[in-house]
């Protein structure tokens, strides 16, 4: 085996190794908010999901059952409701700590399912809104009651 001086040797400077972490940097910076724009998109979509997937529950137990469900206390499924929940997705928190919550008979609505202990922004609620509602938070179906996301089945 012949050994090359060296002079000889075919290596990276460093300059070349700065050159390709600062590309890699570049790439990474602009890739990040795209990703986070898809993560966020990503979790809108399951909640609203989620969203109707309850209200279609609680309204089929309307329906069948000629009242509303009980109130309960967030993450606790409504007395009578485990049938129509056939998913656990009701006790457990989702995206942005959100526990679900059953309320029924208040002021503002005869029934609805509140978003407890939701951890998202004003921008993030609007969004959200804008794909259940009319992308205002002061309005219709999907609106905010005392900084507590609310998405109401009946008035």
């Amino acid at each position: 085996m012949r050994i090359l001086p060296h002079s000889q040797t075919r290596a990276f400077t460093l300059v070349e190794i700065m050159i390709a972490v600062v590309i890699i940097g570049l790439l990474a910076a602009v890739a990040l908010p795209a990703f986070t724009r898809v993560t966020q998109k990503t979790e809108h979509t399951t909640l609203v999901n989620d969203l109707r997937t309850f209200s279609s529950a609680f309204e089929q137990y309307s329906l069948e059952n000629g009242l509303w469900p009980a109130d309960a206390n967030a993450g606790v499924i409504p007395p009578g409701m485990a049938s129509y929940l056939k998913s656990d997705a009701w006790t457990l928190t989702a995206a942005g700590n959100i526990q679900w919550d059953w309320e029924v008979a208040t002021p503002m609505f005869n029934a609805a399912i509140v978003l407890s202990n939701c951890s998202y922004a004003d921008d993030r609620l609007r969004q959200l809104d804008a794909m259940l509602d009319d992308g205002d938070l002061t309005t219709g179906i999907f609106f905010k009651d005392g900084g507590t996301p609310v998405y109401v089945l009946e008035r």
